[in-house]
């Protein structure tokens, strides 16, 4: 496609490698050469650096940020001109464990989360009751205990990578994506980058290459063995694993957007070009969808029976039933000074506009086919609630919403990047599997009720979120149950073969299944910064992260510097 293509649909534009990287406005990146930069041939740039990380998403900081303050030089690209991934540019609220306050995270990750919420107490008119609460929800949305805006992620994640952008330890190309890669043998020695808004390209070497792509882009270009879709019960044993593995059969990507309400206005948009195909599609699964998927009934994931849900935007109680507007409500406008909003901001991230007809792992053309219909679902979903959902006073339609691109940084008010609940997964020495972290299948195994899942000698860090599926590309209903607190063990973050190439996001070695409770927030976030110290450790240490694990002493003397540095790597 045209660089005008990409564009549109907010993937693309320019490259910044300066402190000012958080305080201009998209549209206005500017390109600075790093000191220790040299010209190669054909006018391209490189960049050398102790480690290079591809894809700034939570993974992609955490593991940049353990680097850094371990004294290491860090290259960090991301392909929009937001870093932070799922909490920013792909604008989805934090979900989370329910310990996140005290437990079950990396104390970075908490430090994110308190700096989110000092933001609003330094710089938002908040009322005085907001001000005292200790754990202050800014939109009050049901999904998390800290639902808030994406620019103000942004910008905490900015105070934070500032001193190592000052000191010069920290380049930062935005809106850069990989094109190709140089491998020697098991050695990955260098990855080019694109730099789309000015087509310059950069090569950029490194001891260490972190693939925090949220597609697990490096994967093929370095040759890497991967995995992508659903395995069989014969390849893994796994209780709610497929009969027939089916490598397309991935959970659906989501073109998340966010929403104001102004009561006495009328923002009705155009009709969405394709209004009529996604008004009137319905689903093709098993069991089967519910009905339309343009509809406010849809299967309860975990029985699978049909449910009708509300939506009132005004923030009022609908019913017995859950109002959808509260679920991922990011301004609750009470929790501020009269007059300072309208109404509420909600984000619109439901099984409504979860794009079910193809994945983004083909050719970067399919990429962006799909991520076009994909924003054409998500504003004929808009539409829809702009004049056709069922009010609860018998009316139809709330032609007060309004499309708040202000919020994700975008002129169409939808995220700037699709929100990807699955990707490429590195064949790995060790495979996570349902019987590790799966409650009814642990529990089969070991013949008593469980409270924790597998302990793993080389945990590297914990996490928890249940297993939840999405309904799938391949026709499957949603797959949602119950897991148990979970380690995240060493062997998951090592692909077979290859040397000095490490995941940081959801391409780790889990499957089809289990990745289903090891790819939200602060477990990406904890994978991140362990693979983060993974890199520091083997450079120190002067060994390939495989031996890491593979000797006893080594292994234990990283996992005490882990804990040192605020890593927990078992459960209370």
């Amino acid at each position: 496609m045209e660089r005008r293509d990409f564009m549109k649909y907010g993937i693309a534009g320019g490259m910044l490698a300066s402190t000012s990287v958080f305080s201009i406005q998209p549209g206005m990146a500017q390109e600075t050469t790093p000191r220790e930069n040299r010209l190669v041939g054909q006018g391209r740039v490189e960049i050398a650096a102790d480690v290079v990380i591809i894809g700034g998403g939570l993974g992609g900081c955490a593991a940049a940020l353990a680097a850094l303050r371990n004294g290491m030089s860090v290259v960090m690209t991301e392909e929009t001109d937001w870093i932070g991934g799922q909490l920013t540019s792909q604008a989805v609220p934090p979900d989370e464990n329910p310990w996140i306050e005290t437990h079950g995270s990396t104390q970075l990750f908490r430090d994110l989360r308190t700096g989110i919420r000092n933001y609003y107490l330094r710089n938002y008119p908040l009322t005085d009751e907001a001000k005292r609460r200790p754990n202050l929800n800014p939109g009050d949305g049901a999904v998390s205990r800290l639902c808030h805006e994406p620019r103000v992620a942004l910008s905490v994640l900015g105070e934070m990578f500032m001193p190592y952008l000052s000191s010069g330890r920290l380049t930062l190309l935005l809106e850069a994506r990989p094109l190709r890669a140089e491998v020697v043998g098991d050695l990955v020695t260098a990855v080019h980058v694109v730099n789309d808004r000015s087509g310059r390209s950069f090569v950029l070497t490194a001891s260490y290459f972190v693939d925090a792509t949220e597609l697990g882009e490096l994967l093929p270009l370095t040759g890497t063995e991967y995995r992508t879709g659903s395995e069989s019960k014969d390849e893994t044993g796994e209780l709610h694993a497929a009969e027939v593995a089916d490598p397309k059969n991935q959970q659906p990507f989501t073109v998340v957007f966010a929403v104001g309400y102004e009561p006495d206005a009328d923002n009705t948009i155009d009709k969405p070009e394709e209004y009529d195909f996604w008004r009137n599609f319905s689903p093709e699964m098993t069991p089967p969808w519910a009905g339309k998927l343009l509809d406010l009934t849809y299967c309860a994931p975990q029985t699978l029976a049909p449910v009708t849900l509300g939506f009132h935007p005004e923030g009022l109680a609908t019913g017995s039933v859950l109002n959808l507007w509260n679920y991922r409500r990011i301004i609750n406008r009470n929790n501020f000074l009269p007059g300072t909003y309208k109404g509420d901001v909600s984000i619109i991230n439901w099984p409504q506009n979860d794009y079910l007809l193809g994945n983004l792992d083909g050719s970067r053309d399919e990429l962006m086919h799909h991520v076009a219909r994909g924003k054409q679902l998500s504003l004929s979903l808009f539409y829809w609630l702009q004049t056709e959902v069922p009010r609860p006073d018998g009316g139809q339609g709330w032609p007060g919403l309004k499309l708040r691109g202000d919020l994700t940084g975008t002129d169409d008010g939808m995220a700037k990047y699709p929100y990807v609940r699955e990707c490429r997964r590195i064949e790995a020495v060790f495979t996570v599997l349902e019987q590790h972290v799966g409650k009814a299948n642990r529990e089969m195994i070991t013949g008593q009720a469980e409270t924790r899942a597998a302990e793993f000698y080389d945990s590297v860090g914990i996490g928890y979120y249940h297993i939840d599926l999405h309904p799938s590309t391949g026709g499957d209903n949603y797959i949602d149950f119950p897991s148990l607190p979970f380690q995240i063990p060493l062997g998951a973050l090592l692909p077979k073969r290859m040397v000095n190439l490490l995941p940081a996001n959801k391409n780790i070695g889990t499957t089809h299944i289990t990745n289903g409770c090891y790819r939200l927030h602060p477990v990406e976030w904890g994978i991140g910064e362990a693979v983060g110290m993974l890199v520091f450790y083997s450079r120190e240490k002067k060994v390939p992260p495989r031996a890491v694990r593979e000797n006893e002493t080594l292994l234990a003397d990283f996992q005490n510097l882990l804990t040192s540095q605020g890593i927990p790597i078992r459960w209370p």
